[in-house]
């Protein structure tokens, strides 16, 4: 489905219902991170959560990259609707220490997959007790120093400048997009996005450089 873009799923729900073709999940990213930090547009995921509600079928937020405070809120989704206490029947969290990854969900969804196989989720390095430790220490870390709060505080900085900048050279940007500090800085062409990661590089700013489907070069902070 097309990010964004509730018609299209909540149609296409309905064709699969009526055709008799079952939905395991719907699945997105809360703001997508690796396409350079796009947004959905305000009423998309209070849609999608609604259409999934009304299908039966479950909703899943892929929050590699938007969990854990790095929106703004400690989940993605919550930068993405009021109801934050009704995210998704599933949250998929980033790594923790790079070593450690999790399902977030109700006892309910969760039973089918822990019985009679209590291994359906597994992660590569995840029984080594010090990449246990180091993921429990991150977890007390973001929630004792709020750290959602200074990526909303500091995004709510950083982008209206970056967009103020972006209106000044409009031969270099296109667009910025992100919220908090999931920001994505899109330039004209993949040469001048090379050029801008190179000079960061050079003054110890380290970024990710992306090439999404539509041609375009997007950096966000790692």
């Amino acid at each position: 489905m097309p990010f964004g873009d509730a018609d299209a799923v909540e149609r296409q729900l309905e064709i699969c219902e009526k055709v008799g073709i079952g939905i395991a999940g719907v699945l997105f990213e809360p703001i997508q991170g690796e396409a350079g930090a796009i947004v959905p547009p305000d009423d998309f995921w209070p849609r999608i959560r609604e259409a999934t509600r009304r299908h039966g079928t479950l909703l899943i937020a892929d929050e590699v990259q938007t969990g854990l405070g790095r929106t703004g809120r400690l989940w993605g989704v919550g930068s993405l609707e009021r109801d934050a206490g009704h995210p998704g029947d599933c949250q998929v969290p980033r790594r923790w220490s790079h070593a450690i990854s999790a399902v977030c969900t109700s006892e309910a969804v969760f039973q089918p997959m822990m019985f009679p196989n209590p291994f359906m989720h597994t992660t590569t390095t995840g029984g080594g007790a010090l990449a246990c430790s180091a993921a429990i220490s991150a977890i007390h870390v973001t929630l004792r120093e709020r750290l959602w709060e200074q990526a909303a505080a500091k995004g709510g900085y950083l982008i209206p400048k970056l967009r103020e900048l972006a209106a000044r050279y409009p031969q270099i940007y296109e667009s910025i997009t992100g919220r908090g500090l999931l920001i994505g800085m899109h330039f004209r062409d993949a040469e001048i996005g090379y050029k801008v990661a190179a000079g960061l590089f050079k003054r110890g700013v380290l970024v990710r450089v992306h090439l999404p489907m539509r041609r375009r070069c997007a950096l966000s902070p790692p």
